[in-house]
C-alpha cells in the first residue's frame, strides 16, 4: 500500500489551501482514510476521516467548518482542502490510512496502518 500525498505550501493567514493524496498497491473498498497533522514540538494531531466505500466524514472539532475531507473513487484520491487559515496550521500534514476503520472512533494516530510523507504548510501571520 502506498500513500503519495501532495500540495502544501507557504499560505497567508486566511488564505486556502489543499492536498491531495494519492492510493495505489490495492483496492481500498474497506480502508478509512484519514488526515493528521503534527506542529513542531508536538503530537501528531487527528483532522479528519472518510470512509472510502460510502464517503462517511468525520471531524476533529478543530477542524469542522474550516477542513472539508473528500474522496474520489475512480481517482483513487483523498483530498483536504482548508480555509480560513491561522499560523497555528502550521504543521506538517499527513494522509493515512486504516483497515476496517470506523470514522467516529479511530482518530488515534497508532491506529492507522500505513501513511504517506509528509508534507509541509506554513502559514503567515
Amino acid at each position: 500500500v502506498q500513500l503519495q500525498a501532495s500540495g502544501g505550501g507557504l499560505v497567508q493567514a486566511g488564505g486556502s489551501l489543499g492536498f491531495s493524496c494519492a492510493l495505489s498497491g490495492r483496492t481500498f473498498r474497506n480502508y478509512l482514510l484519514g488526515w493528521f497533522r503534527q506542529a513542531p514540538g508536538k503530537e501528531r494531531d487527528f483532522i479528519a476521516s472518510i470512509t472510502w466505500s460510502a464517503g462517511t466524514t468525520y471531524y476533529a472539532g478543530s477542524a469542522k467548518g474550516r477542513f472539508t475531507i473528500s474522496r474520489d473513487n475512480a481517482k483513487s484520491t483523498v483530498y483536504l482542502q482548508m480555509s480560513s487559515l491561522k499560523p497555528e496550521d502550521t504543521a506538517v500534514y499527513y494522509c493515512a490510512a486504516k483497515l476496517f476503520g470506523r470514522p467516529s472512533t479511530d482518530y488515534r494516530s497508532d491506529e492507522y496502518n500505513y501513511w504517506g510523507q509528509g508534507t509541509l504548510v506554513t502559514v503567515s501571520s
